[in-house]
């Protein structure tokens, strides 16, 4: 799901965001953690990271938005969590831990997929570096390997290991099965200008109660073009806790129902809010009018096939 090209010293990679379609709260496990089941995609959103191998043993991130060429210390972000704190750091910490190699990493990362939005940014992006470290420095490891890490780090960042572009995931994220969607579909997906905690809204959300089929019934109306029945299969069980602690998701909520979208919903903890259109015409004109009203990120998207 990554896309990457080197040379013998650095690698690029281009990694993309997610929306979850379905996301149900199975149970609350005795280490605190929550067993899920959710259908993931990977959508035309992406993020470029540049891993350059360091004589040192310093591991040094720095960050770019994505409409300045101008690098920042990762500290002027105040949004995106610093030093040993990003998952990008921990990861290139865990491979070192392993492997026992010491040998430094320099990230430059141009950040476009918005942070605090359920659209896996940050688990994108440790995916990321788990694979180009893991050729920079010839460790070997199969992506079976860096699955089994990446589960260490965080539920979302597995996925972004896989080869398929879209999974049944469950467990905490990490058994993945693989699915076929081969149909295009076109997303609006709104992050507004507020974000949420994926702790918090995991702090108030409940066990849901659902069919056991029914994200299976999901992906095969998917899968054969029947979008018609989207809007009674999708679901995401922290939607309900999300939209108690911010209200942003609510007024999204609202625009879409008025619209001829045939599904919409929150992704992951959110705020990031997505429709499926019809078609792209739709999605334009609905990004359109949501940018004359909406402050926050907007994006016209597919589903990467």
């Amino acid at each position: 799901m990554l896309f990457s090209y080197s040379n013998s010293r650095s690698i690029t990679v281009h990694t993309p965001a997610k929306l979850n379609l379905f996301l149900s709260i199975d149970h609350k496990r005795s280490d605190g953690f929550h067993d899920i089941t959710s259908l993931m995609l990977s959508v035309g959103i992406y993020d470029t990271l540049v891993f350059t191998e360091e004589p040192s043993s310093e591991v040094e991130l720095r960050v770019v938005e994505a409409n300045s060429l101008q690098p920042q210390q990762l500290t002027a972000h105040e949004s995106i969590p610093t030093g040993e704190e990003n998952l990008v750091v921990r990861a290139i910490r865990l491979l070192q831990a392993k492997s026992g190699k010491q040998q430094g990493i320099r990230i430059q990362l141009t950040k476009r997929i918005p942070s605090q939005a359920g659209l896996g940014g940050g688990s994108s992006d440790a995916a990321a570096a788990l694979f180009a470290v893991n050729k920079l420095w010839q460790l070997g490891l199969s992506l079976h390997e860096l699955r089994e890490l990446a589960a260490e780090l965080g539920s979302d960042i597995p996925f972004f290991l896989t080869e398929s572009t879209s999974a049944i995931c469950r467990g905490r994220g990490e058994i993945i099965e693989p699915v076929s969607i081969p149909h295009c579909l076109h997303f609006v997906v709104v992050r507004p200008g507020s974000g949420l905690s994926t702790a918090d809204v995991y702090r108030h959300c409940r066990v849901g109660n659902h069919s056991e089929n029914q994200v299976e019934q999901l992906v095969g109306d998917l899968a054969s073009g029947q979008f018609h029945s989207l809007s009674s299969l999708m679901l995401n069980d922290l939607q309900a806790p999300a939209e108690t602690l911010n209200s942003d998701i609510l007024i999204l909520k609202d625009y879409f129902s008025k619209q001829s979208v045939l599904g919409h919903m929150m992704s992951g903890s959110g705020t990031a809010y997505f429709g499926i259109c019809q078609n792209r015409a739709q999605a334009s004109q609905i990004a359109a009018r949501l940018r004359s009203t909406v402050k926050g990120h907007i994006f016209v998207v597919q589903n990467r096939l």
